[in-house]
């Protein structure tokens, strides 16, 4: 059961500045602003939606085909990538360009400013889900725009159910746009924030917007997530986290539960347990691709959070 993952495929560089941002930025100023942080601390994680989708249902048995767009640098992504036996066969690399990357510098109060560069990414559409063969579920995840529109329409019209998961690519899209995502999509998932923006923009509140879809999926952070299905609305406790380290890519993890519990065929409520235990293990982590887990982990993980057995 072949699960195909549009989305980014991209390079975080973390910074840590040590000090605060306040110290160095004079508000009267902030008109001929001129400052460098000295970033004596500095790390390069594998990151982008389609890649932490995929290496968390890899952890989960799954089956991703990743449906990316890569630059000139991408070799140390593909080797990783061949080194976890992820299928990158849908992976197209775009000549003359970067893979997109994020350049992050964080202070001592956790203060961010995040320069990001999409590259390659805004060349999606080149991919073509009808390339990918042997798919029973899929899921659009931040991307370029023009990809993300086609790719909807591609899904629905091979009919293959998808999740829509606009996440930090909403604000791309007007209330039209978004209502004809919802129409094409089986699924869709989105955060507090993002759940707020998507009824602003459609004009209509979360029930109505959850009868476009067979699930409309909401996370909550620590408070855990509401999944609206079958006309009601679904509580899914959060998993207790061992260590709250780094939140990068946890929405990815929890999404990778959504996929395959979707794929299995299993209940809303085991589906949305699971994919909270996987945002809960990953935030204990840094970086959107460094737990390590075997299923056997995980299913000792579930049952010690919901005291019920996984598989």
């Amino acid at each position: 059961m072949k699960t195909l993952i549009c989305g980014s495929m991209a390079y975080d560089t973390i910074m840590v500045f040590g000090d605060r941002f306040k110290n160095h930025i004079l508000p009267e100023q902030i008109h001929i602003l001129n400052v460098a942080f000295l970033v004596p601390d500095m790390r390069r994680e594998f990151g982008g939606c389609a890649g932490n989708i995929a290496y968390n249902l890899k952890l989960l048995g799954g089956e991703p085909l990743i449906m990316a767009t890569i630059g000139d640098d991408s070799a140390p992504y593909m080797h990783r990538l061949k080194q976890l036996g992820l299928d990158a066969s849908h992976v197209r690399d775009v000549p003359g360009s970067f893979t997109a990357q994020a350049f992050i510098t964080t202070d001592l109060d956790d203060n961010q400013i995040t320069a990001f560069h999409p590259g390659a990414m805004t060349q999606s559409h080149q991919n073509k889900v009808t390339d990918a063969k042997g798919v029973t579920l899929g899921i659009i995840s931040p991307d370029g725009r023009d990809g993300m529109l086609q790719h909807a329409r591609e899904f629905h019209a091979a009919k293959i159910p998808f999740i829509f998961d606009p996440g930090q690519g909403l604000p791309m899209f007007d209330g039209d746009e978004l209502m004809a995502f919802l129409k094409l999509a089986d699924y869709c998932t989105v955060n507090d924030y993002e759940a707020k923006l998507l009824t602003e923009r459609t004009g209509r509140t979360l029930e109505q917007l959850a009868n476009e879809v067979e699930a409309l999926i909401v996370t909550l952070a620590g408070s855990g997530s509401h999944i609206y299905a079958q006309g009601r609305r679904i509580e899914i406790p959060v998993a207790p986290a061992k260590a709250v380290i780094d939140p990068t890519g946890c929405g990815d993890a929890y999404r990778a539960g959504l996929l395959f519990g979707i794929n299995k065929g299993w209940a809303w409520e085991k589906t949305g347990r699971l994919a909270s235990l996987m945002g809960s293990i990953k935030i204990a982590h840094r970086g959107g691709q460094n737990h390590k887990l075997t299923r056997d982990d995980i299913a000792r993980h579930y049952q010690a959070a919901f005291g019920d057995i996984l598989w």
